[in-house]
């Protein structure tokens, strides 16, 4: 139904790098899910209230909560898509994360007064009625929140869309504690143990972990989550082959929402190239990440002195203590500025995040590698975490 509903309703369909079908696609989600979740509501909430289940009729609220984050889901689409302005340069993608943020909140919610509720039935147990609407509605449910599961989960690997990634763990949750108040439901009409408080918590604890996930990933988006390294590892592959370009570091990755990443780099170039052509090649390089990676790039020049041959040699000794206090760890802009008396050796040394050591002490080591060993230079040192 939402392949075809697409192809209606969505102009273009299969660009999904269009923000306005990306949208679109979000709208749609939204729109379905309002709908679907409203029908479960109250035919859950009818099967509950004639059943005198606390779990199916919480179940029904579940759904009616789906409805609301539908309804985010929409708006959020909705404002993902509004066009950079002033304030808001880089566009307004990110509040797809936000409605991704808002549901995954909103199933935490849920399986916390689902949690409740269900303590409360355990220790005042209540007999349920047993009847064939209550398993219909339920199977129903059952089918159509799977249903929900794939298209969510199709639609948001086609639009690489992490709200809708949370909406369809959201459905997935709803699908298994639905099929737990269906069986509880059927056991205990088999057994006439209480089994209806003890599912609504078994049940409560599956929604609780899929909410705390779904948090995790989004808001890791929102806070600066590292970039997906495929993609990194893609950018240096490329910017590598690009010819003049002697090598790259401090590559930064800046996620603004789908479709919007800000990419910056430092490329390292002979400098014995004239600042006009080595801008030809930066330049040129810029534009073709823009149209392969769909970012906006912003590339740094620097120059490298590739005869100098005393830079060479001592950037070898201090690569090698580097290495011996951390073997993961580099450097680069490695470079001897000769404008006073005495030479400055400038150069960035690279260590891991899971290096202990602090940065003063990165410093203080090295400096005390050329107090010892390399005399007569003064140094300049960076620490860049990776």
């Amino acid at each position: 139904m939402i392949t075809l509903l697409a192809q209606l309703l969505i102009k273009d369909h299969n660009n999904t790098d269009l923000p306005e079908v990306r949208r679109a696609y979000g709208v749609l989600s939204g729109t379905v899910g309002i709908f679907l979740n409203i029908l479960l509501f109250a035919g859950k909430l009818f099967a509950g209230i004639f059943a005198h289940s606390v779990s199916i009729t919480a179940d029904a609220f579940n759904n009616l909560s789906d409805a609301a984050s539908s309804v985010m889901t929409l708006i959020g689409f909705r404002l993902a898509g509004k066009k950079a302005d002033r304030n808001h340069p880089f566009g307004h993608a990110r509040f797809e994360y936000i409605a991704g943020l808002f549901v995954s909140v909103s199933i935490l919610l849920m399986g916390a007064d689902l949690a409740k509720t269900s303590l409360l039935r355990i220790l005042h147990p209540e007999d349920v009625v047993f009847s064939g609407i209550s398993i219909a509605v339920l199977a129903a449910s059952i089918a159509v929140k799977l249903y929900m599961f794939l298209y969510n989960r199709d639609l948001a690997s086609r639009i690489d869309s992490v709200a809708l990634r949370s909406t369809s763990m959201d459905s997935l949750s709803d699908c298994a504690a639905t099929s737990a108040v269906l069986l509880c439901l059927i056991l205990a009409h088999l057994t006439g143990l209480h089994l209806d408080g003890w599912c609504g918590l078994a049940v409560s604890g599956f929604i609780l972990f899929t909410g705390a996930r779904s948090i995790l990933e989004t808001s890791g988006l929102l806070l600066g989550k590292a970039p997906d390294h495929e993609l990194t590892s893609e950018i240096e592959e490329r910017v590598l082959q690009t010819e003049g370009i002697l090598d790259m570091h401090d590559l930064l990755v800046h996620d603004y929402g789908p479709g919007h990443k800000v990419v910056s780099l430092h490329a390292e170039v002979p400098s014995d190239f004239t600042l006009v052509h080595a801008h030809e090649i930066i330049d040129r390089l810029e534009k073709e990440l823009d149209s392969e990676f769909g970012v906006m790039s912003v590339i740094h020049i620097d120059p490298v002195d590739t005869h100098d041959r005393e830079a060479g040699l001592l950037q070898k000794r201090v690569l090698k203590k580097i290495r011996a206090m951390d073997p993961a760890a580099g450097l680069h802009d490695f470079r001897i500025l000769r404008g006073d008396d005495t030479p400055v050796v400038s150069f960035d040394a690279l260590f891991p995040f899971s290096c202990k050591k602090s940065d003063e002490m990165i410093i203080e080591e090295l400096s005390a590698l050329f107090g010892r060993e390399l005399p007569g230079y003064r140094v300049s040192i960076r620490v860049d975490r990776v």
